[in-house]
């Protein structure tokens, strides 16, 4: 999934810098050596996003991890920067899940658990459709067994 997204999004910038460098040899004010090779721009953009393309995804899976035990909802992710986050059961107010275009292509889903501090809420992305749907509904019911006092 982070792939696709990273691919579609690479297209659209070296699609938009192609289309732009069809402006660039009739604009005065650039350096000569721009306006008479104009096939530079869309080349420089491919060449600052392709990595980012290639090296993110392998990234992202090794570091996005989750865990549900009995009363705490473990989620971790990040790939510059990690985040840790542990959601007690029983301060869980609405889990849901959500599906973007890519991912109801590829049979994911997102399973969002929400509670009253915005801290402690957490998104579990790229999950397949059915584990999704079962996490949503273990948590639901486990938040209405273990509901505490949130004073």
């Amino acid at each position: 999934m982070w792939f696709i997204e990273g691919i579609t999004g690479f297209i659209i910038m070296v699609g938009g810098a192609a289309l732009l460098s069809l402006w660039v040899g009739s604009w005065t004010w650039l350096p000569d050596w721009l306006t008479a090779r104009p096939w530079l721009v869309p080349l420089a953009t491919a060449l600052v996003l392709l990595p980012p393309v290639i090296i993110e995804p392998p990234l992202r899976f090794a570091v996005h991890r989750w865990e549900l035990s009995a009363d705490v909802v473990y989620a971790r992710s990040g790939w510059l920067s990690r985040e840790w986050v542990f959601v007690p059961v029983g301060r869980i107010q609405t889990v849901d899940k959500a599906q973007g275009w890519f991912e109801r292509l590829l049979g994911l889903a997102t399973v969002e658990i929400r509670t009253a501090s915005y801290a402690g809420s957490s998104t579990i992305k790229g999950l397949d459709y059915e584990v999704a749907a079962r996490l949503a509904e273990d948590l639901s019911h486990q938040a209405q067994q273990l509901r505490d006092d949130a004073t």
